[in-house]
């Protein structure tokens, strides 16, 4: 339908309708997180019904968690598309039919039962992805950010299929709940691992963590900023879901929690480090905030490694908030590119002077990734630091959380500002610059109305997320996994365990000004730095000769990242 109004219709008709079947569709999903707050809502699909030994179908299956995300998906869906009312020029109703898509499958693969359900919700959206990061296809940068995108995804979705081949060769189940009765009753083997791996392989591709990072950020430096809106915010993150969800539902139990703890563990860990390094060392303004995402993935894996319902709870309220502050962000960057055809920081020094309300709301974004109080992501970075308790995770959480927070920062006063000496343009050939891009419009003469209105949506969702309650039941009910396969199964529920306390704490709120603090003075002394020293000028190019931009190597890291999976957990399992 979308289609024949945008070649038929005024391009309002269109734009309206995307937006009221988006918010149609958040609507639906504030219904269905209400009526969980009951318990979990399941439905059988053709009306089929489970019976003893017999449970033929495919199973909705839907608690707080996966109802939560499906309101996220569609709340930044409608902000987008909101967004997009008046920033494209020309769209007809291929954008607007690939953002409901697109939307569709994510809320698929968070809602499903299935297993081989949650790879077809996956290709869906995959599919409706890489044609929005190849959009601009005049453009042959965004051709070929889409290509790659689709081939190394494409590479993770067969390793995917293939580790849900050997499940259900093992077990003769698709299903969540009965593989999880399938897997209890045989135990593990090495089949059994290597499926784990395959499917685990398939969602850290789609989550961007390291090694499987590299499409992201070639994704996101040629996606339209609302695209950017929906890949940073929730794309990326559904990769974590997909594999928390794996391990409570179905691996809980077989696999040794020793092991997968280890196995998170290392993968957050490389992937917040060299997210945050790379963050920080780029001028490509998308391109930072792409490897902030990748930093922030490595947090929320560290937080789901403490294999608990505090950790869970607390990547689900930073999941939230980064996804509302960081679609601000990209959305301020839109703008930015609309207005003077680059994103290069270098570039725009003092550029966007007149623009003194973007910049003071740039530069309160850009703390509030870093976690600033009362933002949902000092909440959520406090709940994780408690589950991990350690002392090392809440000193990498804090490091991590200033060098991203200290490169937009650092964006903000240069560009909107003009804070430090004109900056030298030194050559870097390691490095994308940014200028010279085409925008997604031609700049309005002001900011229109839906613009502002969708960016002060963001803001507020991130302030909002803070307080927002009943995150630590939500929590709990998501790693119960008795329950999870006895509801449903149609059995008796077993009781659930207790809910973790979830409010702001006297410690969280100072490690949230700490990081804050760090990050602005981090941002200063790199404004007001003219060298950096030898060594850390060789390394820091030898990780951006890395990222080549060439699929073969990408594919390369791809197999290298399986082959360290397959190695972690079984080494950590012994």
């Amino acid at each position: 339908m979308l289609l024949a109004l945008g070649a038929r219709c005024p391009r309002w008709v269109t734009d309206g309708t995307a937006v009221a079947v988006a918010a149609g569709g958040l609507a639906v999903s504030a219904l269905l997180l209400h009526a969980t707050s009951g318990g979990r809502v399941v439905t059988w699909a053709g009306g089929w019904q489970p019976r003893p030994n017999l449970t033929v179908g495919i199973v909705l299956v839907a608690d707080r968690g996966g109802s939560g995300i499906a309101v996220l998906i569609f709340a930044l869906t409608t902000v987008a598309l909101l967004f997009g009312w008046r920033y494209f020029d020309t769209a007809h109703g291929h954008y607007h039919a690939l953002m409901l898509l697109f939307a569709a499958g994510m809320a698929g693969f968070a809602l499903t039962g299935d297993l081989f359900d949650m790879f077809v919700f996956f290709e869906l959206m995959g599919a409706a992805a890489y044609a929005l990061a190849g959009f601009k296809i005049e453009d042959p940068e965004s051709v070929q950010g889409g290509l790659t995108f689709g081939v190394v995804n494409s590479l993770g979705a067969y390793l995917c299929l293939t580790g849900i081949g050997l499940l259900y060769a093992r077990t003769g189940q698709l299903g969540l709940p009965q593989l999880a009765f399938a897997l209890s009753a045989r135990g593990s083997d090495p089949l059994v691992l290597m499926a784990f791996v395959l499917i685990g392989t398939g969602w850290l591709v789609k989550a961007a963590a390291v090694p499987f990072h590299f499409w992201l950020a070639d994704a996101h430096a040629v996606a339209p900023a609302p695209v950017c809106v929906l890949f940073s915010g929730v794309m990326a993150p559904l990769g974590c879901y997909g594999l928390a969800r794996l391990y409570w539902v179905v691996f809980r139990g077989v696999l040794p929690d020793t092991a997968v703890h280890r196995t998170f563990l290392v993968f957050g860990i490389v992937t917040a480090t060299l997210g945050g390094l790379m963050c920080f060392t780029q001028r490509h303004i998308k391109r930072l905030l792409a490897y902030s995402t990748i930093a922030h993935i490595g947090l929320f894996l560290v937080g789901i490694a403490a294999l608990s319902p505090l950790g869970i709870a607390g990547v689900g309220v930073a999941v939230a908030a980064h996804a509302a502050v960081k679609g601000a962000l990209f959305l301020l960057t839109g703008l930015l590119l609309s207005r003077y055809r680059s994103v290069d920081e270098l570039e725009l020094y003092g550029r966007a002077r007149d623009h003194k309300v973007a910049g003071f709301a740039f530069a309160v974004g850009a703390l509030a990734l870093a976690g600033l109080p009362p933002f949902g992501t000092a909440l959520g970075k406090a709940l994780m630091d408690e589950a991990g308790d350690s002392p090392a995770l809440t000193g990498l959480t804090l490091v991590v959380s200033a060098l991203t927070g200290a490169a937009a920062f650092r964006v903000a006063l240069r560009v909107y500002f003009g804070v430090g000496p004109p900056p030298s343009d030194e050559p870097a050939s390691e490095l994308t610059t940014g200028r010279d891009e085409e925008p997604d419009t031609q700049p309005p003469p002001s900011t229109p109305t839906t613009m502002t209105v969708a960016i002060a949506l963001l803001f507020a969702g991130g302030l909002v997320i803070g307080f927002v309650p009943g995150i630590g039941p939500a929590a709990a009910a998501f790693v119960n996994q008795h329950a999870y396969t006895a509801d449903a199964l149609a059995q008796p529920t077993p009781p659930a365990p207790a809910a973790p306390e979830t409010t702001w704490t006297g410690t969280g709120v100072l490690l949230g000004l700490l990081t804050t603090a760090l990050a602005v003075l981090i941002a200063l002394a790199a404004l007001h730095t003219r060298r950096v020293p030898g060594w850390s000028r060789t390394t820091l190019a030898g990780l951006h000769r890395l990222h080549s931009g060439h699929i073969g190597d990408y594919a390369a890291w791809l197999a290298f990242g399986t082959a360290a999976f397959a190695g972690i957990l079984a080494l950590s399992g012994t």
